[in-house]
């Protein structure tokens, strides 16, 4: 090799490192894993020049790997965004091992067996264990669509950026618990009071922007006191964690259900009317009850629960006039027999007398 090689190969070597260093900066200081995710992989893909590649982070407590950013594979290959470790499996020899698995055939591998991977035409790869202080994080893919050779520099840059990758994502990890249990309610697991408020008062201004109905469901489990009394309040907050789980599996994701306080709950149904939201709340009731059935010896204490709903604009046109009306429809089904849910506009009698606001449907506010 002759001096100017010697001169351009370190020119183009410590242009990478420092590439590379901007890179890590750049993860390192984000704390938002989607982005740190995203900007992590679509590294990996330009050192490795592939066409696509992927990041699954590890679930401990399951044995699951789970993707969270993927870049360059078709919708077919998508529909699998979790697997187990299997045992004997790449997944397993690559944690096993703790280091990169290069795969310059997969043909050639007997390990290589995924069925969707297969079909999907991948023929080399490089599979990169995220490790931070001893703890697997996740896998770095990165994915070819032919037979090819990594190079041993490619292979050198992409071990560094698994290093700053593990920090990064563990990091991000721990910002986003921290987030989530500020927001969130210990015992039930649901959003708590504060990030409800903040959260009705973004929707219903997105409602606002873009005339779309919001409802929101305000419940109640019925005579919860007495319960507490009869039982205790351990059994209280067993109840309350049951109630809570039968509310999270009768709604979407984009659906946001909060402890309101007590034994109340709040749901917010972004983009739902009146009518749906009556056919949700209805779904949540009936599930309450088919869910907490036998939780109680005696017949006297099955858990009911009584809920109120109303809908912008119909019932309200501002985030407290919605909880307000909620709230009363709630109190009416309280009064009148509990175990129900009441619809705010099929009140005969309504219980304030502030008429300042009109009822509105989405066709006037567009007028």
């Amino acid at each position: 090799m002759t001096d100017q090689s010697k001169d351009e190969k370190l020119i183009r070597e410590v242009k990478e490192l420092t590439d590379l260093f901007e890179i890590a900066k750049t993860v390192v200081s984000t704390l938002d894993l989607d982005k740190v995710l995203s900007s992590i992989l679509r590294s990996a893909m330009d050192i490795a020049d592939t066409p696509s590649g992927s990041i699954a982070l590890y679930d401990e407590e399951s044995n699951m790997m789970i993707i969270h950013a993927a870049k360059g594979f078709s919708k077919e290959f998508m529909t699998q965004k979790s697997w187990p470790v299997r045992k004997g499996g790449l997944t397993e020899k690559i944690l096993r091992n703790k280091y990169p698995v290069i795969i310059d055939d997969t043909k050639r591998r007997r390990y290589f067996n995924n069925p969707l991977a297969k079909a999907e035409g991948i023929e080399a790869l490089v599979a990169a264990p995220l490790i931070f202080h001893d703890k697997i994080v996740g896998i770095l893919y990165v994915d070819d669509f032919k037979k090819r050779k990594f190079s041993k520099n490619s292979l050198r840059l992409l071990s560094i950026l698994s290093s700053f990758a593990a920090m990064s994502i563990d990091n991000a990890k721990l910002h986003e618990e921290t987030f989530k249990l500020a927001i969130t309610d210990g015992l039930t697991n649901l959003y708590n009071h504060r990030y409800f408020q903040e959260a009705l008062e973004d929707e219903v201004a997105r409602a606002k922007r873009y005339n779309l109905y919001t409802s929101l469901i305000l419940l109640d489990i019925d005579d919860f006191k007495k319960l507490n009394d009869r039982h205790g309040h351990q059994i209280g907050d067993k109840i309350l964690k049951k109630v809570s789980k039968s509310i999270q599996k009768s709604i979407r994701e984009v659906d946001c259900a909060s402890r309101y306080g007590g034994e109340e709950f709040a749901i917010i149904l972004p983009e739902i009317d009146i009518e749906s939201a009556y056919v949700v709340a209805e779904r949540i009731r009936n599930s309450i009850i088919t869910d907490t059935k036998g939780f109680f010896e005696d017949a006297d204490s099955d858990v009911t629960v009584t809920l109120g709903i109303a809908s912008y604009p119909i019932d309200a046109l501002d985030k407290d006039e919605l909880i307000r009306r909620s709230d009363e429809a709630l109190y009416y089904g309280k009064r009148t027999g509990k175990n129900c849910t009441t619809r705010y506009d099929k009140l005969e009698t309504h219980y304030d007398n502030d008429k300042s606001k009109p009822h509105k449907t989405i066709s006037e506010v567009k007028e």
